[in-house]
């Protein structure tokens, strides 16, 4: 399923909560053998780290966050447009402040999916440390980031991710992952990076899906992976090295490895700590 021939250009055109670019060694080293055989599924997309290196022939990608899906298909769909309109951006406080504000507004209804697309690439590359993060009310609320030189137009990149969703058979869904799960069979294989569980109070980051992620949502994807393995699916799981984690998914190969995370509310938590690599396979 992975090319040989890789186009190093193919990769992540936003940062995103949970990144995998720094686990992709202890990722791939984790893969089944015969991963070029199989088609690939990914529910969580995100910033699609996995997705983009492994770069497969035949996926389906998919995202609960209507916004990032959207720019996944502007990507493909209309590129030339998106440059366009990234080209218009200004790396200023008071401009950066009122794009955010859109999402509060009636005229975000009005906005065309390239404008919607160029908004979320823009706000992504000029907000606090590259985060993604929305509130309850589905609103960006990431400060501004005061970067001097910030890369808002990556033409480079873009043009690579174009060509590559088009070159391919990959399929780009919305909704709740239970749905993309749902179309996997023997034949397929799934990398699931979810929400993670907090280690901690302070730990706990959702912010980048409207309403966030609990113990039961937890709970009901463990069940999905039941079900997966039922039927035959390969898979492999991220998740934090909570305690809890380890208990719902003890019947599966579960193996520690190491990651740096950036984005924590309590300083003494940044830094290199503890994740897991979960599958059903050997």
């Amino acid at each position: 399923m992975a090319k040989i021939n890789k186009n190093k250009l193919v990769s992540p055109f936003v940062k995103w909560v949970g990144g995998k670019r720094q686990l992709m060694p202890a990722i791939v080293s984790h893969l089944p053998k015969n991963i070029r055989e199989l088609k690939y599924f990914e529910p969580f997309i995100g910033g699609g780290a996995v997705f983009f290196h492994l770069q497969p022939e035949n996926a389906l990608i998919n995202d609960l966050n209507e916004e990032l899906v959207n720019v996944y298909n502007v990507i493909k769909n209309n590129l030339n447009e998106l440059i366009a309109d990234l080209k218009k951006h200004e790396n200023h406080p008071d401009y950066f402040y009122a794009i955010r504000k859109l999402d509060r507004t009636e005229e975000f209804k009005n906005l065309t999916d390239v404008q919607r697309a160029s908004r979320v690439i823009y706000l992504n590359k000029t907000c606090y440390n590259g985060l993604y993060r929305v509130n309850n009310a589905g609103e960006f609320n990431a400060p501004f980031g005061r970067y001097k030189n910030p890369n808002i137009v990556n033409e480079p990149t873009l043009k690579a991710v174009n060509k590559f969703l088009n070159k391919n058979n990959i399929l780009i869904s919305k909704g709740d992952y239970s749905k993309t799960l749902s179309q996997a069979d023997q034949r397929s294989f799934v990398y699931i990076d979810p929400p993670y569980h907090p280690i901690s109070e302070n730990s706990n980051f959702t912010g980048y899906v409207q309403g966030g992620w609990d113990i039961f949502e937890q709970i009901r994807l463990r069940e999905a992976c039941d079900q997966l393995t039922e039927r035959g699916v390969k898979f492999l799981l991220s998740n934090s090295s909570a305690q809890f984690i380890k208990d719902q998914y003890e019947k599966y190969i579960i193996t520690t490895v190491k990651a740096t995370r950036a984005i924590n509310s309590n300083g003494a938590e940044r830094g290199e700590i503890d994740e897991l690599l979960i599958r059903n396979y050997e």
